[in-house]
C-alpha cells in the first residue's frame, strides 16, 4: 500500500494518516506525538482551526499558520431539511467555489452523499449538475471533510458513503481512492460500505481495479456504472458522452473488472416517465444482465427545472421491477428522499449560483 500525499495543494492536513501527521510532526522538528495529536482533535474531534489544537505548543501554531498550513476545512454555506431529515449541505471551498453534500439519515444507517468534482462535465441530460460543467476536481481534504461536516450536522457517526454527488468519480480517482483510505482507516468507515458511482469512462475500469488494488491493498468498495438505458441508442440520448463508449464496450470492461476484483457490479437505472421505463426496456435489460454477477438499482427520476424528464409512476416502477425479478435479476428500487428540497444532485448549488449572480 502506498501513502496518500503528504499536503494538499492548499497546504491542507485533513486527510492525511496518523503516520503522515507523525512524519509530519518530526520534519517540523517536533515529537511523533504531536502528530497523533493533531490526528485526534482533526478527525476525532473535527478541529476546524489548528490555533484551537490548545494541545499544541502555541510557537508552532503560530508557525503553521505562517507558512500557510491548515487544517483544510470548508465553510458551510447554507443547509436545508426535507422533511424525511434528508439534510443537503452547501460548502464553500478555499478558492470560492460551492459544493454540495448530502445526508440520508434512516433508523439503523446514514448515508453520506458526496462530490468529487465541482461541477462535471459529462453533460447527463437529467442532471442539474453537469449543466454548468466542470470547474474542477476536489481535493483529499474537500472530499473527506464533506462526511466531518454531515457527521457534526446530524449529530451521528455516518454509516455508509456514496460517490454519487457532483463529478465523475473516475476523471479524479486518485484523490478519489485517497479519500475512500482515509475514510477508512481515519474515520471508521468500512470499506465495503463505500459505493463509487460512474457514469463510464473508456478505458478506465480494468485499471481502476489495478490501481485500486495497489492503493488500498484489497479492492471492497463497490463500483455502480450508471448505465440508465438498456441499448446504445436511448443510452447516448440521455448520456451524450456514451458516444465515446458504446454500451457493449462498457459491459466488457465490468466483466473485466469484476474477474479481477472479485466484486459485482452494480448497475444504477434512472427510470424516466415514458423514455425508458417500458416492459420492452426492461426485457432488453434482462437481457444485458444475464450471466452478470451484478445487482440493478431501479431509481424514479427526481425532476429539475431544465428538462422535461417526467417522474414515472409507482405502479411503471414496480411492474419494471417486477418484469426484472421474473427474469431473474437482482433488482431493487431505491427510496426517493428529500423530494420537497430540491432532491436531484445538484440542484440546490446551482440555485444558489444563479442567486448570487442575480445579487
Amino acid at each position: 500500500m502506498t501513502k496518500r500525499p503528504r499536503l494538499s495543494r492548499n497546504s491542507s492536513l485533513l486527510g492525511l494518516s496518523l503516520e503522515d501527521l507523525e512524519e509530519f510532526a518530526l520534519q517540523e522538528g517536533e515529537k511523533a506525538f504531536r502528530g497523533r495529536q493533531i490526528h485526534e482533535w482533526i478527525y476525532e474531534r473535527g478541529e476546524k482551526k489548528l490555533d484551537s489544537i490548545t494541545v499544541l505548543p502555541k510557537k508552532w501554531r503560530d508557525s503553521l499558520e505562517h507558512k500557510g498550513i491548515k487544517i483544510g476545512r470548508l465553510d458551510e454555506i447554507n443547509r436545508v431539511v426535507a422533511k424525511d431529515e434528508t439534510l443537503k449541505l452547501l460548502m464553500g471551498t478555499f478558492d470560492g467555489e460551492i459544493i454540495e453534500t448530502v445526508g440520508i439519515p434512516t433508523d439503523k444507517r446514514l448515508t453520506v452523499c458526496v462530490s468529487s468534482q465541482i461541477g462535471c462535465p459529462m453533460g447527463c441530460k437529467f442532471c442539474a449538475t453537469g449543466k454548468g460543467g466542470l470547474n474542477r476536481s476536489l481535493d483529499v481534504n474537500e472530499i473527506v471533510d464533506q462526511v466531518i461536516s454531515i457527521r457534526e450536522t446530524m449529530k451521528r457517526r455516518p454509516t455508509h458513503v456514496v460517490f454519487m454527488g457532483m463529478g465523475e468519480p473516475l476523471l479524479n480517482i486518485s484523490n478519489v481512492l485517497d479519500s475512500i483510505e482515509c475514510l477508512t482507516n481515519d474515520i471508521g468507515i468500512g470499506q465495503r460500505k463505500i459505493t463509487v458511482s460512474t457514469v463510464g469512462i473508456p478505458d478506465t475500469l480494468p485499471g481502476l481495479a489495478k490501481l485500486a488494488q495497489k492503493r488500498l491493498g484489497r479492492v471492497k468498495f463497490t463500483l455502480a456504472v450508471s448505465l440508465h438505458a438498456p441499448n446504445q441508442m436511448l443510452r447516448e440520448l440521455i448520456i451524450p458522452s456514451a458516444s465515446s463508449y458504446p454500451i457493449n464496450s462498457l459491459l466488457e470492461d465490468c466483466k473485466k473488472y469484476i474477474e479481477l476484483t472479485g466484486r459485482r457490479v452494480s448497475f444504477e437505472y434512472i427510470l424516466l416517465g415514458g423514455l425508458n421505463d417500458k416492459d420492452i426496456h426492461a426485457e432488453q435489460l434482462a437481457d444485458l444482465m444475464r450471466g452478470f454477477q451484478s445487482h440493478v438499482n431501479l431509481i424514479a427520476y427526481n425532476p429539475i427545472v431544465e428538462e422535461n424528464f417526467k417522474r414515472p409512476s409507482h405502479s411503471r416502477v414496480t411492474s419494471f421491477r417486477e418484469l426484472l425479478e421474473n427474469k431473474g435479476v437482482a433488482v431493487s428500487v431505491r427510496a426517493s428522499r428529500g423530494r420537497d428540497k430540491d432532491a436531484a444532485c445538484g440542484q440546490l448549488r446551482r440555485q444558489t449560483i444563479e442567486k448570487i449572480k442575480i445579487h
